[in-house]
């Protein structure tokens, strides 16, 4: 396979597992903004078992950290405490020490349920699959650089939306977020940080016609395909009173 090719295949499964994030686990189950059929929650959760290794409830249990306490003392990465560069390139470092302590898992997510992947018998070594996966595509020293490249931007990204968006860009609330437009078009529309703070539990991120969240078609369509089930926010009503 030409490296052109696998480049290709690569950035494919960094989108999906892009995707997979917003849509599984943060404006699903992180929010409760939208209620997934069971059979496409599961194909989300295995994928990023396999290709990123994030146990749901831990991501769960410090996002909801975050909000809680959201650039403030507590927060588990803000940074207007440790500073953007930090968070940047350390955002890693702050999630797995928040992710392993049970006492923030416990407080955090009461409200969990398992699903049959969680009970799977040693899922805490899931990723070892995806490089398996890779080192079959492309073979064993380009399925390891593949799959480098694709934990180390995926990281990045995730970093970027902690980091980056919470300093610069434009805000259309009064909340420490921001948006940054470049940002969510490579995060499936996480960039849109600001109106995502001021309205958590919305399933769509986009808010101005500007404003492109690449994630809410895609929720959209699985919506009238029967297969997820949107909890209507009212942020039309509440944004235009605002933005007058």
């Amino acid at each position: 396979m030409s490296p052109l090719w696998m480049g290709i295949i690569t950035l494919l499964v960094l989108q999906t597992s892009v995707f997979f994030t917003t849509i599984y686990l943060h404006r699903s189950k992180t929010h409760r903004g939208l209620e997934l059929h069971p059979a496409v929650g599961a194909l989300m959760h295995l994928e990023l078992s396999l290709f990123t290794g994030v146990v749901p409830r831990q991501w769960a249990a410090v996002h909801r950290k975050h909000h809680h306490f959201s650039d403030e003392q507590g927060d588990p990465h803000s940074p207007y405490i440790y500073g953007m560069w930090t968070v940047l390139f350390g955002n890693y470092f702050f999630y797995k020490k928040e992710a392993s302590d049970p006492e923030v898992i416990r407080k955090y997510t009461p409200d969990w349920k398992e699903d049959w992947i969680d009970r799977i018998p040693g899922m805490e070594w899931a990723a070892l699959g995806g490089v398996l996966i890779f080192c079959l595509l492309f073979g064993p020293w380009w399925g390891l650089a593949a799959w480098t490249v694709h934990a180390l931007l995926y990281v990045l990204l995730n970093s970027a939306i902690n980091s980056v968006c919470h300093m610069v860009g434009y805000r259309n609330f009064d909340n420490t977020a921001t948006n940054l437009q470049w940002v969510a078009l490579l995060t499936a529309g996480e960039g849109l940080h600001n109106n995502h703070h001021e309205f958590p539990t919305s399933a769509r991120l986009s808010l101005r016609g500007r404003e492109l969240d690449p994630a809410w078609p895609v929720i959209w369509f699985l919506e009238k395909c029967g297969l997820a089930k949107v909890q209507r926010v009212s942020i039309d009503k509440a944004f235009a009173s605002r933005a007058a």
